[in-house]
C-alpha cells in the first residue's frame, strides 16, 4: 500500500541483469508495502532469474516486444489482480522510488501522473536533436492535454484504476507509442493528466546508446509518431 492504495510497481526490463537486483531491492526497501512485477522483455541474459532472486514477481515474454508490449502485460496483471495504482519504473535505476508517494498523492485528483525531468528539480540535461524533439512533443501534447507537460517521453508514470483498465485493453507497442501515443489517447478520452518534478539519476549499469546520428533518427521518429497519434482516434 502507498497512501492507502494497493500499488503495483511495473518494471519492464531487457538485458538488465547488472542493475535489476539493485532496482528491485531499492524499491522494496523504500516502499515495503508495494508489490513489484518485473516484465522480462525477451532478455538473453539472467534478468528474470536475478529479479526473482531479489524478491520480485516475474513475467517473462518469449521474445522482445519493446517497452509498450511489456507494459501492456504489466497493466493486464494490475487489472486482473485488482490494484488501485500501477507505477512504471525503469530497470536501469534512473528513477528514484522515493518520488512514488508524490505521484500517488496526485492521483487523488488526476488519472495519470508523470514524473517529469525538466520541471525544475535535478540537473538532468539533454541537448541537440533529442532535446528539440522533446520540446516539440511537450508543446503539442500540453495543448492536447490542457496542462503543462515538460517531459512527455518520461517512463516514470503512475496510473489509477480507470487508466489501468484502459491500458490493459489498449496499449501501443510501437516505438514511442508507450509515451507519446498513450498521452494523446488518454487526454482525448477526458482523463486528467498531471506532472510532478523529479530528479533523474545515472544508470546503475550499462551504457546509454546515444550518438548524433541516433539523435537525428529520434527526432524524425518523434515527428512521425506524433503525427500518427494525432491522426488516430
Amino acid at each position: 500500500m502507498v497512501n492507502g492504495k494497493r500499488t503495483l510497481i511495473i518494471i519492464p526490463a531487457l538485458n538488465e541483469s547488472g542493475s535489476i537486483a539493485d532496482v528491485v531491492g531499492e524499491v522494496r526497501g523504500e516502499l515495503p508495502g508495494v508489490d513489484v512485477l518485473v516484465v522480462d522483455d525477451g532478455s538473453t541474459d539472467r534478468t528474470a532469474a536475478v529479479a526473482a532472486a531479489a524478491g520480485a514477481k516475474v513475467a517473462k515474454l518469449p521474445y522482445n516486444l519493446g517497452v509498450g508490449g511489456a507494459m501492456r502485460l504489466g497493466y493486464r496483471y494490475a487489472r486482473d489482480h485488482n490494484y488501485d495504482v500501477a507505477i512504471q519504473i525503469d530497470a536501469d535505476g534512473q528513477h528514484d522510488p522515493r518520488y512514488v508517494p508524490k505521484l500517488v498523492d496526485l492521483l487523488e485528483d488526476n488519472d495519470l501522473v508523470i514524473g517529469a525531468r525538466f520541471a525544475g528539480e535535478g540537473d538532468y540535461n539533454v541537448r541537440g536533436p533529442r532535446r528539440w524533439a522533446m520540446v516539440m512533443l511537450s508543446a503539442v501534447l500540453s495543448r492536447v492535454a490542457h496542462t503543462k507537460l515538460t517531459d512527455t517521453t518520461s517512463g516514470f508514470r503512475a496510473a489509477n484504476r480507470r487508466v489501468i483498465e484502459m491500458f490493459a485493453s489498449w496499449y501501443p507497442a510501437e516505438y514511442l507509442g508507450d509515451t507519446v501515443e498513450t498521452l494523446v489517447h488518454t487526454a482525448r478520452r477526458g482523463y486528467r493528466i498531471r506532472q510532478v518534478p523529479v530528479a533523474m539519476r545515472k544508470r546503475m549499469a550499462g551504457t546509454p546508446s546515444h550518438s548524433p546520428a541516433k539523435a537525428m533518427v529520434y527526432l524524425g521518429r518523434a515527428f512521425a509518431v506524433l503525427t500518427l497519434a494525432l491522426i488516430r482516434r
